[in-house]
């Protein structure tokens, strides 16, 4: 049997607009897909109880295969990110390929150390106490759109380093890399332990009925609340990679010059369909205008006067998702941009100003190329303003002065940091990526990825000593005072 379930969204529409004959077939082939989403994950459990996933051997092994697919398969997978959201060579390189093979190379050289037993101190002297680190069982990664490949296969991979059997679960809303993971990851991976299944919302819902060890989610906050309650269920523990409205403060101090490129590269990054994407700057009125002029500057300087023709800008995935940002073009005066074409998929980098706290931009993660700007009398109102929405998964600050930096960090809780730059904390291994509140919980990359999907089993080891045996003994029946004063102690 195939491991990737072939009734996808897309062919159920397609079946649909058959008649009522493929209506009956549709009918037949997702009961069918229902069923193996439950053989899936019953062999997946069979496949982890067999001890087969236990040893460093496997383990590497099999990171090593997944090394070896992304090198032979390289164009396969840009081509296929290409096709989803016409993402540039570069970015697909940088922050998909290069990016999750980079972090498989992390995990190879940490693997083993990950995974050795943690000797700690004991309360008695003869004792002998561990942490142990297990995997947890049958582990379910829901990979999101926007960076199809790593945010399916980073988690994975951490998952299958930490010895747990593996059920992916790509993007319907990338449908070409989706389709590419399906096809290339059984050819090298082992096929009992490691499975991926595709399709949309219906299917999604019946794979999240089954029972996991451990759901790893990227996404929106919206649906996971959803994955956190469908968890709920066997009090499944679950990561939450989600979004947020990312703050950029910018203060008179900074170097314009160099803020604001640094700034643009972040928001037009995947064309701003990055969870850590800059979503608003505040920044006082009295450098607005500047900042505006230098963005124009360096818009022109990058992709010339034809944007929408220029290679090196992706597209918005759906055409939804171009009406969506196109209502948001009201919050404010457009200073930059604001054209967009549903057909093409195509929204201009657009810069807002005047924008009011309560606008329909400042709502909701904009998760695009529409940068509004707010502005503030000091860095305390800014802080405040941040602090009056939920907690985002990542915050930049452009200033010269340390000491506002310090006050960023100390007052404002958010998921990561980078000062007087954008989304490079989340490309260092050495750093854990994740939210906190609404903008998600746990955190992975690099090592965080592999001590994620392990529990730490405490374990204490005594032995039958009659010395230690009679410094416990005031533990047992009869009690006595003298007994509680001596084990008080």
């Amino acid at each position: 049997m195939e491991l990737a379930i072939k009734a996808c969204a897309s062919e159920m529409k397609a079946q649909l607009q058959g008649g009522s004959d493929s209506v009956a077939e549709l009918f037949k082939s997702f009961q069918a897909a229902m069923a193996s989403f439950k053989e899936i994950v019953d062999r997946a459990r069979a496949a982890f109880q067999s001890g087969r996933t236990r040893s460093v051997e496997f383990r590497k092994q099999q990171l090593l295969q997944l090394k070896k697919m992304y090198e032979e398969n390289r164009q396969v997978f840009l081509d296929a990110v290409h096709s989803d959201l016409r993402k540039p060579k570069l970015e697909a390189v940088l922050f998909e390929t290069g990016f999750a093979e980079k972090d498989l190379d992390f995990l190879l050289t940490r693997v083993e150390d990950c995974l050795k037993p943690q000797e700690v101190a004991s309360v008695m002297p003869q004792d002998k106490c561990f942490i142990y680190k297990d995997p947890f069982g049958v582990v379910l990664v829901m990979g999101a759109w926007n960076y199809p490949l790593q945010l399916s296969l980073i988690p994975a991979a951490g998952a299958i380093a930490a010895g747990n059997t593996v059920v992916i679960k790509p993007s319907e809303v990338a449908p070409a890399t989706a389709a590419a993971i399906a096809k290339y990851l059984p050819k090298y991976l082992d096929r009992e332990c490691f499975h991926v299944v595709c399709g949309g919302i219906p299917e999604t819902t019946e794979l999240l009925k089954q029972r996991f060890d451990y759901i790893f989610y990227t996404g929106s906050t919206g649906v996971g609340k959803i994955v956190r309650d469908a968890a709920n269920k066997y009090l499944t523990p679950t990561t939450l990679e989600l979004g947020g409205k990312c703050p950029c403060y910018v203060d008179q101090t900074a170097d314009l010059d160099i803020a604001v490129r640094r700034i643009l590269w972040g928001k037009l990054f995947n064309l701003g369909q990055t969870c850590i994407a800059p979503d608003y700057i505040l920044c006082p009125k009295a450098i607005e205008g500047e900042f505006v002029a230098k963005a124009k500057q360096i818009l022109k300087e990058w992709y010339g006067d034809n944007l929408e023709k220029n290679p090196d800008l992706s597209r918005i995935v759906a055409e939804r998702h171009v009406d969506r940002l196109a209502g948001y073009l009201s919050s404010g005066k457009v200073v930059i941009g604001g054209k967009y074409d549903k057909k093409t998929k195509w929204v201009e980098p657009t810069l807002l100003v005047d924008v009011k706290e309560d606008s329909k931009v400042m709502q909701d993660e904009v998760f695009g190329p529409i940068l509004p700007i707010l502005n503030y009398e000091n860095y305390q109102d800014a802080i405040n303003f941040i602090n009056k929405g939920e907690k985002p998964l990542a915050m930049y600050v452009f200033s010269k002065k340390q000491d506002i930096a310090d006050a960023f960090l100390s007052q404002v809780s958010s998921g990561g940091v980078t000062i007087n730059d954008c989304l490079h904390h989340a490309a260092n291994p050495n750093l854990p990526f994740g939210g906190v509140g609404h903008s998600g919980m746990g955190a992975y990359h690099g090592e965080y990825t592999i001590d994620t999907f392990l529990h730490k089993k405490s374990v204490l080891v005594r032995n039958f000593d009659p010395v230690p045996e009679k410094m416990l003994a005031a533990r047992y029946p009869p009690y006595t005072d003298e007994k509680l004063k001596l084990l008080s102690a």
